[in-house]
């Protein structure tokens, strides 16, 4: 890093491992220096995330690492991401309200990480790679809940903290994520989306299913193995 880049702010990019993420880090990276943080959850694919979240960072070289676990979302439950007894929907992108794998207020313990974080790094901004268009239906992937959010962070942090969330991808739909992906060189081959395999993902998953759409719909070959 030469002395120029250090007068670049800093930017704590939550990663997790996932196309959307990824695609947010590196559009953060044109503006700023970097540091990632992955939080685990109790999620069904937490070690295929992980490893994609290192592999991630190792591609942007990044040296600013925070990896941590919050584990009482599992225990919370109410999520078929988190509660093996609840089954991951099939072939449901037709599916009207919030979803039965939205996890409740996930964004909220995620972004506070960050924004504690954040402050002992001297951070500037927090990206986090979540979209309303095209997407899930989770409601704290919308642009007004990021927008309150920084309320928060106004009201929560020292006066001469100065950081907010930028969510870059808010009205991009899949396609177009896909897209930016591509024109900034980021390593799509090294994302996983799958809601339930950790080897070859599903096909089915609602994850899975907005993914393949985005990458047909972009005209890009999605660089990653189906089952189906």
């Amino acid at each position: 890093m030469n002395s120029s880049d250090y007068k670049r702010p800093l930017a704590v990019c939550l990663v997790s491992g996932g196309l959307d993420s990824c695609v947010a880090a590196a559009i953060a990276s044109e503006q700023c220096r970097l540091a990632f943080l992955h939080v685990n959850y109790g999620q069904r694919t937490e070690k295929r995330e992980e490893k994609a979240f290192k592999k991630i960072a190792e591609f942007y070289d990044v040296t600013h690492l925070l990896n941590v676990s919050i584990e009482y979302l599992r225990k919370i439950g109410g999520s078929a991401l988190t509660d093996h007894s609840i089954d991951v929907p099939k072939e449901a992108l037709s599916g009207q309200g919030i979803p039965i794998t939205y996890v409740p207020f996930r964004n909220t313990h995620l972004l506070a990480i960050a924004v504690s974080w954040g402050e002992v790094l001297g951070a500037r901004y927090i990206y986090i790679g979540a979209t309303e268009v095209d997407s899930s239906g989770y409601p704290d992937c919308r642009e007004s809940y990021f927008k309150a959010f920084n309320k928060v962070i106004d009201e929560g942090t020292r006066p001469e903290t100065k950081m907010e969330v930028v969510a870059p991808l808010v009205h991009m739909n899949k396609a177009e994520v896909v897209r930016t992906g591509v024109r900034l060189g980021a390593p799509l081959h090294l994302t996983w989306s799958c809601y339930e395999n950790e080897d070859v993902a599903c096909g089915k998953c609602d994850s899975c299913l907005l993914r393949l759409k985005g990458f047909r719909e972009a005209g890009v070959v999605d660089p990653i193995p189906y089952a189906s």
